[in-house]
């Protein structure tokens, strides 16, 4: 969410935003906020010309009670009890404005970073870099679930009677490789000393609509019926929710903590969800990274947030690309963005396996998260970027590392974390 000072003061740029966003059906709110605005400050002012006329009434009594105007001072004092009902019913309207305002904001987008390339949609992402060299062997690679069958690795029957369409079972080996590279993900964040932590699974409707946008919402969240809760989308989302209402003395930050956590997506309106596979699915399981830091930080952290994923990918042999998001494809909160995407030899090009975002203090303002410091309070800035999401980390994995005889051969960071186990042989029938 923006300040509404800069509505008030420079309307154009934030239409000139809309417009990058190619979003103009959203260019009537600006207006809209700025005449329910006015019509709140009007309100504000009458209440404050109430309060100095309660006070001058006040002195007047004084005066008139030293001079024995009993007349007077009985007039007065009728006049004043009228003044806290006509204040009261000010103070309600203007609450009922507030809200009506900060309703109408939660879908205004937030100001994007002055460096995001301005395009449509994901087809005009711009790539700005290439770790490793994306090979093709003269052997068939296997699709991710067919191979994990022949691995026994995986039941998406029972998986289909269990839960229905997007679920599955990976069972043996190939369930100790899946748990083996989140616990290499989150080895590695710990040794970049951010404190790791185990977040609840589900956060209030006040976290949600301070942590995403409502399109995001309504596409991703699942509500647990007849309660205040959602599943979370991602462990972004009670991270940050940790800190609402919260003054952060500046002299603990930056704030990098490092979560685990399953994630629940309902994906409607999506395509390819998937009967048999890895890919598209309900639910999947991530370590998260987030930053909490002050603004003038936020860029260098972005930095810093994205080598660490890329390097953690490199670590298990997938080469990446990064593709930086266009200002079409910057959800409504997000400032400035990026993709980081895995090579499949499969398909013989990338496909997404983590995104990065600065929200700068969007999340912070909706989430009142403030930095105490400087003489005075202001609001913080907020990172989150995927370290690692399975199964799409584990589909490179199987990809990259895919034998001819359709063995996986485990990447040498993964040793520790599997047993002894260095290569998942295809079983025997």
């Amino acid at each position: 969410m923006i300040d509404i000072k800069l509505i008030r003061e420079n309307p154009e740029l934030v239409k000139e935003n809309i417009k990058k966003k190619f979003q103009e059906e959203k260019l009537v709110l600006v207006d809209k906020v700025r005449k329910l605005d006015d019509t709140w400050r009007k309100l504000k002012y009458e209440e404050d010309k109430l309060r100095s006329e309660r006070n001058k009434i006040s002195e007047e009594v004084n005066k008139s009670k030293k001079t024995k105007d009993e007349k007077k001072v009985k007039e007065l004092i009728k006049k004043a009890k009228a003044i806290p009902e006509k204040i009261e019913k000010s103070q309600e309207k203007r609450k009922k404005l507030e809200e009506e305002i900060k309703q109408v904001m939660y879908k205004i987008p937030n100001i994007i970073h002055k460096s995001v390339p301005i395009g449509k949609d994901d087809s005009e992402n711009v790539e700005k870099e290439k770790r490793g060299v994306p090979k093709v062997p003269d052997y068939k690679i296997l699709n991710s679930a067919e191979l994990a069958e022949r691995l026994d690795g995986a039941d998406f029957e029972s998986a289909r009677e269990t839960s229905g369409k997007g679920f599955y079972f990976i069972t043996g080996s190939l369930a100790m490789l899946h748990s083996a590279i989140l616990a290499f993900a989150r080895d590695y964040m710990v040794k970049k000393g951010f404190d790791y932590v185990l977040p609840p699974f589900m956060i209030r409707k006040k976290v949600v609509e301070g942590v995403m946008s409502f399109e995001e919402m309504t596409v991703m969240m699942y509500k647990i019926e007849g309660e205040d809760l959602y599943l979370i989308g991602t462990s972004e989302h009670s991270m940050i929710g940790r800190f609402v209402g919260k003054t952060i003395n500046k002299n603990s930050l930056p704030i990098t903590l490092t979560s685990y956590s399953p994630c629940f997506r309902k994906e409607v309106g999506s395509h390819g969800l998937e009967e048999k596979g890895f890919y598209r699915v309900h639910q999947f399981e991530k370590q998260e990274m987030i930053v909490i830091c002050e603004p003038e930080d936020s860029y260098k952290w972005y930095d810093k947030m994205l080598r660490y994923t890329v390097d953690v990918f490199r670590a298990l042999d997938i080469p990446v690309r990064v593709l930086e998001c266009c200002s079409g494809d910057l959800a409504d909160l997000k400032a400035k963005s990026c993709d980081v995407e895995a090579w499949s030899p499969r398909q013989k090009k990338y496909f997404e396996v983590g995104s990065l975002t600065n929200m700068e203090e969007a999340q912070a303002r909706r989430l009142n998260i403030k930095i105490t410091g400087k003489g005075k309070n202001y609001f913080a800035h907020t990172l989150n970027n995927t370290v690692l999401a399975s199964p799409r980390a584990l589909i490179a994995l199987m990809e990259n590392n895919q034998q001819k005889d359709g063995s996986i051969k485990i990447p040498k960071a993964l040793w520790p974390y599997m047993n002894g186990v260095k290569k998942i042989n295809v079983k025997k029938k």
